[in-house]
């Protein structure tokens, strides 16, 4: 019998996260940190699974700090076998998993034809795109078989959607990547709606994080010229995007890559 969320009868609490269970891969820095962030600011309790989780303890410390629960979990999404650990050393805290964000990401700068051995090909795909279907197999059985709804929202790009200055900034595994997890997600919208999980894609334009060291400065200042609001996303600002999806105000919505670029996909 399928899982019905139910409707928010009034705006009291459609915006509420407190006391939900978070997952966020890469939840330590740069995109992840201002989506842990909103979380913990919201009243969520948050586990960060990253590579190094001794760089993450620091930050979940800060975070715990806004009276909930946080903690860092070791875990490479490429690698199914640590996938599994972090769900077993999750749900020693948790009871049960609200959310799952798959944030964590990789990408490059090489030509397919100078990819040696197609080695950076494979490593981003094993990280953007099979670690998110790790992450899925892994973490969304438990949150079906709780029975009682959830969300899960992946970190995409508008560079799934498009390719843009693939000349001077070769990442054709990334974008390869990018658009095949905007249809995986459209998928799992279908298979996991009867368990009232809502699956869905933030498609992220320029926001700062890692990946601005594989930018030149000539992108960097197009970017900011060329898109109608002039500036970079501030990465809080996706963090309340991902809090509103999870939120009961978003319990209507799934299947969807919902763009936040400020306005570059119309202009470029």
């Amino acid at each position: 019998m399928a899982f019905i969320t139910p409707p928010i009868q009034s705006m009291d609490g459609a915006f509420s996260v407190k006391g939900q269970n978070v997952v966020i891969t890469g939840g330590y820095r740069g995109i992840g940190l201002g989506i842990a962030t909103a979380y913990a600011q919201s009243g969520a309790n948050v586990a960060i699974l990253c590579r190094n989780a001794e760089k993450a303890r620091p930050v979940a410390e800060e975070l715990s700090g806004y009276g909930i629960t946080c903690f860092a979990v070791p875990c490479d999404v490429s690698d199914l076998e640590s996938v599994e650990a972090a769900k077993e050393r999750v749900l020693t805290q948790f009871d049960h998993i609200d959310v799952l964000i798959n944030n964590a990401g990789v990408a490059c700068t090489t030509p397919i034809l100078e990819d040696d051995g197609l080695t950076e090909w494979r490593r981003v795909i094993d990280t953007d795109l099979n670690g998110v279907a790790n992450m899925v197999h892994v973490f969304a059985k438990p949150m079906v078989e709780h029975g009682t709804g959830g969300s899960i929202i992946n970190i995409s790009s508008i560079g799934g959607q498009r390719v843009s200055d693939a000349l001077t900034h070769a990442n054709p595994p990334y974008y390869a990547a990018k658009a095949g997890l905007d249809n995986f997600m459209r998928y799992l919208a279908i298979e996991f709606g009867s368990a009232g999980i809502r699956v869905n894609n933030i498609a992220p334009g320029p926001f700062h994080s890692d990946l601005d060291d594989q930018m030149s400065p000539e992108m960097l200042e197009n970017a900011t010229k060329n898109m109608p609001m002039h500036r970079f996303g501030e990465n809080i600002e996706l963090g309340a995007h991902c809090v509103f999806l999870s939120s009961p105000a978003g319990a209507h919505i799934t299947g969807t890559v919902q763009v936040h670029d400020g306005g570059l996909m119309q202009v470029v």
